[in-house]
């Protein structure tokens, strides 16, 4: 449970900070399209015997690039390309899982199971999130401006394609490493709703970025207590937590309050 505790809290922090800029850029897809394409890049790793982590970052990043190139080469716009190239990449990735041979459960690679983490599987997550969530939070005013307004960043020398890639590897980054929380389909959900949670409660970043981390900590710990105590599977627990509290935001929050009352 310490460990479980302690590494879920740090995926929360990391996920919510990146959520905010995924949020803001429309990104959303981008996540669920790099977290459904590690797969394949797992089962090649678990073949040649490299780091799980190491294969599935390379094949998410692969992802992320390949979505770029086709963009940029053809007429189809972002969200068809995000929505054929994750798709295809976790068919491959599942009919090379079910021709291989191995001590792994599918189930522990899709959903999670964050209280059976290993100490190394800890260390890991500690590595990476405090690293991650440190990049982004002392580079979160050129992020900021990239997301709004990619023109001016140009304007004012901001190395915005080098911005561009690192925001995906960083991103590349958090979901590789919160596989072992919420597994491969849930992971989306640490990604997108604790931003949009903060989006309904405030018009300022570092406020959103402030109410996100705090969502997110909330949500995994009730999440792994109801999941501890009812015998449930952690990861959906934990999504499920952060689902109703944007629920409740949407009722209570300031921002819809508001727009519902100029409808009215």
């Amino acid at each position: 449970m310490q460990a479980a505790m302690l590494s879920g809290c740090l995926i929360a922090v990391m996920c919510a900070l990146l959520s905010c800029f995924l949020i803001l850029r429309g990104w959303s897809l981008m996540g669920d399209a790099i977290s459904h394409a590690v797969l394949p890049g797992i089962v090649l790793a678990y073949w040649i015997g490299m780091p799980l982590l190491i294969g599935a970052f390379f094949s998410g990043l692969f992802c992320a690039l390949g979505t770029g190139f086709i963009k940029n080469h053809s007429r189809i716009k972002e969200d068809t390309v995000m929505g054929v190239v994750f798709t295809g990449l976790f068919a491959v990735g599942l009919v090379m899982f079910t021709r291989t041979t191995s001590d792994i459960h599918l189930d522990h690679i899709l959903f999670g199971n964050i209280l059976g983490i290993s100490n190394r599987q800890v260390g890991e997550i500690s590595v990476v999130a405090v690293c991650v969530s440190a990049v982004v939070w002392l580079k979160r005013r050129d992020f900021l401006l990239l997301s709004f307004d990619p023109s001016q960043a140009r304007v004012i020398y901001l190395p915005v394609r080098i911005l561009h890639y690192a925001l995906l590897c960083l991103l590349t980054l958090a979901i590789v490493i919160s596989l072992h929380a919420v597994g491969i389909i849930l992971v989306t959900a640490l990604l997108i709703s604790p931003g949009a949670t903060a989006f309904l409660w405030t018009k300022r970043f570092d406020r959103m970025m402030a109410i996100a981390c705090a969502t997110a900590v909330f949500s995994t710990i009730t999440g792994i207590l109801m999941s501890y105590h009812f015998d449930l599977r952690s990861g959906p627990c934990i999504v499920l937590v952060q689902a109703l509290l944007f629920v409740l935001s949407m009722v209570l929050g300031p921002r819809w309050v508001k727009k519902m009352g100029q409808m009215g």
